[in-house]
């Protein structure tokens, strides 16, 4: 019979019914895994909801935790934290900011007077000098030698010029006896007159000799700093010699020129015929530093036509040389000052199609947006002409996010907030933590109270699918 159904090709029972139960079993473990993933992709979400409902802690997301979008009002209604700030009244002044450049209030070019050799150069270069010191010295030997010769010859003259005198005044007495004749009296008027006249050039040459011996020691004109030497001891200089000996910048006072916007003329003119006097302040490059303050000096007599502006000077009395002459400063001009005016900071005032407004903060914690007109503004406010009064409070950070009767809150509002939440937070994982105990007193078929803890995301996915497994296999 064996040998039969081997011979007729018909397979033994035993095999047949193994792979029978093989592929009931594949099938069962399948259809387990795939209610298993169906049922932790339909819960996972709603577990999610259903713990934030439940009253455990806000997910990460959730309004007032890490990544929330904003408070809620007690009106339920999202609310946006901004900065406020309270209208009041300052004086404002009036500048006008312009580049300027350091100009020394004189330069001079130390020159000799007369030709002659040096002997002697005691300054250094680069010292500071005082009027009348002595930079140099050139040789006087020359000189005085002219002075004595000059001297001499007034001497000469001199006396003949009184023995003249003395002729004449005998002459005017003899003819007075009618002994001489008048042509001669005459004569020797001239000679008297030809002699003063001789003797007044001489001393004129004794002058000039003393001058010229005085110039041989060159001397600083003006106080100030001494630049490099360009004649060394041993040369010969003259009057004629263009570099000089060398130059004095005066630092002390010193001016600065700028340019004014022509269309500011007027203003400032105003306040010089008035008598007032002009502040001006020098910055440096980064206006954060005060080199020095000034007064405004003079205004040019025309305008630049290819800037529009007018050159302008102002001076410094430079005590502490924080100038230094061709140095580029910022140079800031007080025109005038407005009084009383009403101010906002600088971040209130926003701009719409409609003008500027800012937005009003309202005692019921809301905003109104108010138009208002603006005035002169500085650095960090701006005067506003129309629209607002002193105590106003307005917003000065976030109104990016507002609009007309948006609801908002303050800093302080907020310090509250997050003290009510940590409490609610420390509830809620108290019932968490209570309903896992719960859950494992009543074992894996025992039913939680609704609202008592949030489902934990892959412990309950772990714990049914290994029931639903167990069950399949059974």
């Amino acid at each position: 019979m064996e040998q039969e159904r081997l011979s007729a090709g018909t397979p033994p029972a035993a095999p047949k019914k193994k792979r029978r139960w093989l592929g009931t079993v594949i099938a069962v473990l399948l259809v387990a895994g795939l209610g298993a993933l169906a049922w932790h992709l339909t819960h996972k979400p709603a577990a999610g909801r259903g713990g934030a409902a439940a009253g455990g802690p806000p997910g990460p997301g959730g309004p007032g935790g890490p990544g929330g979008g904003g408070r809620r009002g007690a009106g339920g209604q999202n609310t946006t934290t901004v900065g406020v700030a309270t209208v009041t009244r300052a004086d404002i002044p009036i500048y006008v900011d312009t580049l300027g450049t350091v100009t020394p209030s004189a330069t001079v070019t130390v020159t000799p007077q007369v030709t002659g050799v040096l002997t002697k150069v005691p300054f250094q270069e680069g010292q500071m000098v005082k009027v009348g010191q002595v930079l140099a010295t050139i040789d006087p030997r020359p000189f005085e030698l002219a002075l004595m010769q000059a001297q001499g010859q007034l001497q000469k003259d001199d006396a003949s010029l009184d023995a003249a005198v003395v002729t004449f005044k005998r002459y005017q007495t003899l003819l007075q006896q009618d002994s001489i004749a008048r042509q001669d009296v005459d004569t020797q008027e001239a000679t008297v007159k030809q002699l003063q006249g001789t003797v007044l050039g001489d001393k004129a040459n004794v002058g000039t000799a003393k001058l010229n011996l005085a110039w041989t020691s060159i001397t600083a004109p003006v106080a100030g700093r001494v630049g490099l030497r360009a004649v060394d001891v041993g040369n010969l200089v003259s009057s004629g010699t263009t570099s000089g000996i060398t130059t004095i910048t005066e630092l002390a006072p010193i001016d600065v020129e700028f340019a004014i916007p022509q269309d500011r003329i007027p203003q400032i003119q105003g306040r010089i015929a008035s008598g007032a006097t002009l502040v001006v302040t020098a910055l440096d490059r980064t206006r954060t530093t005060t080199l020095d303050t000034g007064v405004f000096l003079s205004l040019n007599n025309q305008s630049d036509t290819q800037t529009g502006t007018v050159r302008a000077k102002a001076r410094f009395k430079n005590a502490s040389n924080t100038l230094f002459p061709s140095q580029f400063v910022n140079a800031r001009v007080l025109v005038d000052t407005q009084k009383n005016a009403i101010v906002v900071p600088v971040t209130a005032l926003r701009h719409g199609p409609n003008g500027d407004f800012v937005y009003l903060l309202n005692d019921n914690r809301t905003v109104t947006q108010r138009t208002v007109t603006q005035g002169i503004a500085t650095a960090d406010t701006v005067a506003i002409a129309s629209g607002l009064q002193p105590g106003d409070r307005v917003i000065t950070e976030g109104g990016d996010r507002l609009k007309d009767g948006a609801a908002v809150s303050l800093p302080g509002d907020a310090a509250s907030g997050p003290r009510r939440a940590a409490s609610g937070a420390a509830g809620g994982g108290s019932g968490s933590h209570g309903g896992h105990h719960r859950r494992d007193a009543g074992g894996e078929g025992a039913s939680v109270p609704a609202g008592a803890a949030s489902w934990v995301p892959g412990a309950g996915a772990s714990h049914a699918h290994g029931h639903r497994a167990s069950e399949a296999q059974s």
